[in-house]
C-alpha cells in the first residue's frame, strides 16, 4: 500500500456523502478516489479504481453494504457506516476492519483509517467484545430531538417523536400537529439524517414517516400506503419498500 490511502465512499444519502468527503479531507494522507450511491454502483467502482479501503453504509435500497461485503470475494478492506446500532455484531462477521456509528467523529474515522494502513482487521474474539461493548456503552443517550417551525410571530418547539409524518410539497417540507399544519425550512434529507435514529425512515421521495406510529401497511394500485396513528397516510414507493417491511418485522 502506497503512503496515499485511497478511499471508496458508499452512501445512498448525498448529505451523508458529503459529510463524509468533508472529512476526510482533512485528514492528511488520504485521497477519495470516488463515492457511489448504492451496492451495485460500488461493486463497478471497487473493479474500476480498485481503492484501498471502502468506507460502506450498511442499510441501502437494492444491494445493501452487509450483503455486498458477504457475498463478494476479493474486497479492498471494509470499514462499515451506520446509524443503526443492531448491525454491530453482523458487520464484524463479515470481516469490517472496523463499524462506525453514525454522526461519524472525527477522530474515530481516522482511527479506522489507521486500521486500514496498519492492516489490522479486528478478527480477535477478545478485542471485538472490548470495542463493541466500549462502542455501545459509551453513547450518550440520545436527547428528544426538537424541530422548530413558525406559525405566524410565533416560533413553536415540537418533539419529534410526536410527529407522524414529514412530507416534501412544493419545495417546501411540511408535517401536521394537533390538527395544524406547519412549515419547515429543513429538506427532507435534512431531516432523515438527523432523525434516523429516531426511528424515522424515508418510504418515499417525499415521504419521511416516524415508525412508532405505523398501524397498518396496505396494498394500494399496485404499490403500499402505510397508515399512521392520527389517521395520516404515505405512499411507499417500490425502492423503498423492502426496507420499510424489514423495519416492521413483515417477511
Amino acid at each position: 500500500m502506497s503512503d496515499t490511502l485511497r478511499v471508496l465512499v458508499v452512501d445512498d444519502e448525498p448529505l451523508a456523502r458529503r459529510r463524509l468527503l468533508r472529512m476526510l479531507g482533512r485528514i492528511p494522507g488520504v485521497e477519495v478516489v470516488g463515492e457511489a450511491g448504492d451496492g451495485d454502483q460500488a461493486l463497478r467502482q471497487i473493479r474500476e479504481l480498485a481503492p484501498d479501503a471502502v468506507l460502506l453504509d450498511i442499510r441501502m435500497p437494492g444491494l445493501d453494504g452487509l450483503t455486498l461485503a458477504t457475498q463478494t470475494p476479493g474486497l479492498p478492506p471494509v470499514i462499515f457506516t451506520t446509524a443503526y446500532d443492531e448491525y454491530a455484531v453482523r458487520a464484524f462477521e463479515a470481516a469490517a476492519v472496523d463499524y462506525l456509528l453514525k454522526p461519524i467523529e472525527g477522530p474515530r474515522l481516522e482511527q479506522a483509517l489507521d486500521r486500514v494502513r496498519r492492516r489490522k482487521p479486528l478478527d480477535d474474539p477478545g478485542k471485538l467484545a472490548t470495542l463493541l461493548s466500549s462502542l455501545l456503552s459509551s453513547r450518550a443517550p440520545m436527547e428528544s430531538p426538537r424541530i422548530t417551525a413558525r406559525l405566524g410571530s410565533a416560533l413553536r418547539v415540537f418533539d419529534a417523536r410526536a410527529i407522524t409524518r414529514f412530507h416534501a410539497a412544493d419545495k417546501c417540507t411540511l408535517f401536521k400537529h394537533g390538527g395544524k399544519e406547519y412549515v419547515l425550512d429543513d429538506s427532507l434529507d435534512a431531516l432523515e439524517q438527523r432523525l434516523a435514529p429516531a426511528g424515522f425512515l424515508r418510504v418515499h421521495r417525499a415521504e419521511l414517516i416516524n415508525l412508532e406510529h405505523v398501524t397498518a401497511l396496505r396494498a394500494y394500485d399496485g404499490g403500499w400506503i402505510v397508515e399512521l396513528t392520527d389517521d395520516q397516510t404515505a405512499p411507499v414507493s417500490r425502492r423503498h419498500a423492502p426496507a420499510l417491511k424489514q423495519r416492521l418485522g413483515i417477511v
